[in-house]
């Protein structure tokens, strides 16, 4: 899993979905309580969210980095 902070708008990772493994990007690390694809995010600076955007839909959610893997040379 990724650690706290680690990651990177444009960073390419995965999460699980429905019991499904979606594919995507990273769009922005949110760090204060806001309005994120679709929903309210309670995150802070010590606890920050990530909004992900699905390379196949297009769609964005928004996840905990604990939820996030990040792709590429280690994976």
């Amino acid at each position: 899993m990724s650690k706290k902070g680690d990651l990177h708008k444009g960073d390419k990772v995965t999460w699980r979905s429905h019991g499904q493994t979606v594919a995507g990007k990273v769009k922005k690390k949110i760090t204060d309580h806001t309005r994120a694809a679709g929903r309210t995010v309670d995150a802070s600076s010590d606890d920050p969210q990530y909004e992900v955007q699905s390379d196949k839909t297009g769609q964005c959610a928004v996840h905990r980095p604990d939820a996030l893997d990040r792709k590429g040379k280690d994976t």
